[in-house]
């Protein structure tokens, strides 16, 4: 029992479904003809399975015969593998020094597809400050947080996850090329760090970097986020940054010790 034709064919669609989720979540965009490649099987059945996996919300796709990237059910899954490692709980020591030590709130992120969710928070202690934004969403090139993981992709796969070039801004200040993102994620690979002045929300500011796994991918991201008039450009952003870089490193000792 269990090794008949029809139960070979059924474990190959299984595995073949895992590999693709898989592909996906490492690559954050992947495209039918990728996924066929990346399987050795034919197109269509590339694509029938990750229509089955749309259908089940694992995987999006903007419009028809776009690109797919990870969907929120593939998203949840994540989130609970974070909740396994325990990244909150091992990174809020962390993250409530940061927020003692620069008087501001303090913001852990995880990226999901072209967005990121803020997981967790510290707030300033002053009167005046950004308030908690656990559970909120916002696109990832108008946050620190978001250009800071995004740094962590190629070029190539960037040009995947946004195929048309064109990005939505929030303000007057956001990216809106992904010409003009790529030549900011090329900085931010250099320094280590990112910083949002106004590019999300009129009024706020941040400062950013990711924070590695064990492979060097990023995993989540660190922020540091301010009232405007208290970093009004990139001048005081990188005043901010190397208590920031600081505690992404104490993140990754701590990570490291937990696995």
């Amino acid at each position: 029992m269990g090794n008949s034709p029809a139960d070979r064919g059924g474990l190959r669609s299984v595995d073949n479904a895992l590999r693709l989720l898989d592909l996906i979540g490492q690559r954050q965009v992947l495209r039918v003809a990728e996924a066929a490649e990346a399987l050795g099987v034919a197109g269509s059945t590339a694509h029938r399975l990750l229509t089955a996996l749309r259908q089940r919300g694992f995987v999006l796709q903007d419009k028809p015969h776009s690109a797919y990237r990870p969907g929120p059910a593939l998203n949840a899954i994540g989130l609970a593998a974070i909740g396994r490692i325990d990244i909150r709980r091992i990174a809020r020591p962390i993250l409530e020094d940061l927020a003692e030590s620069t008087q501001e709130t303090v913001s852990l992120c995880l990226l999901e597809g072209r967005s990121v969710r803020f997981i967790d928070c510290v707030e300033s202690p002053r009167p005046v400050r950004v308030g908690d934004r656990t559970g909120v969403v916002m696109p990832a090139h108008c946050t620190a947080a978001g250009k800071a993981v995004l740094a962590g992709m190629s070029p190539g796969d960037l040009r995947r996850l946004y195929p048309d070039g064109e990005l939505t801004g929030l303000t007057e200040s956001s990216i809106t090329t992904l010409d003009e993102l790529l030549d900011e994620l090329q900085s931010i690979r250099d320094s280590g760090f990112a910083i949002n002045i106004e590019e999300g929300e009129y009024g706020i500011s941040a400062v950013g970097t990711s924070v590695p796994d064990l492979h060097g991918t990023p995993l989540v991201a660190l922020a540091i986020v301010v009232p405007s008039g208290r970093l009004p450009d990139a001048a005081a952003g990188r005043t901010l940054a190397p208590l920031l870089l600081q505690a992404r490193d104490q993140i990754t000792r701590s990570l490291r010790t937990a696995t």
